[in-house]
């Protein structure tokens, strides 16, 4: 046996013993890790502008008395932000699972992190190669 046999077993032995969750959130930490300008949610600073990408885990239309908002959750392995879109009901190619890399200006709104009326690229599938 070699050296490096034992680490490559171990690292096998670790990726078997994960759940589907944790190895879920560690392909999309690496994944937005490989973009450029990118930061993760969990480390990205309030009221400065950021870019952030990870995955669409909910799509929900708020509706309000005057305005709807449509409401979308990203997830990047990392933790969650809210994107809101005022005036919105719906937009193309927002779906659940849909990668999506936004800019703006991330808040805390009743305990949530949220930005508001970001600039957005759809980016593919989860789990797909960008490009």
């Amino acid at each position: 046996m070699t050296t490096g046999q034992p680490g490559a077993l171990r690292r096998l032995t670790d990726r078997l013993t994960r759940s589907s969750h944790e190895i879920e959130a560690a392909e999309l930490r690496r994944e937005s890790s490989d973009l450029d300008g990118v930061v993760h949610i969990g480390d990205a600073p309030q009221r400065i502008t950021v870019t952030v990408c990870g995955e669409v885990r909910s799509v929900t239309l708020r509706p309000r008395e005057e305005t709807p908002a449509l409401d979308v959750e990203v997830w990047d392995g990392t933790e969650s932000l809210h994107l809101v879109w005022l005036g919105r009901r719906r937009i193309a190619g927002i779906i659940p699972g849909v990668k999506i890399q936004a800019t703006g200006r991330i808040t805390t709104r009743r305990k949530v992190k949220t930005m508001f009326n970001p600039a957005y690229e759809l980016i593919g599938r989860a789990g797909q190669a960008h490009g």
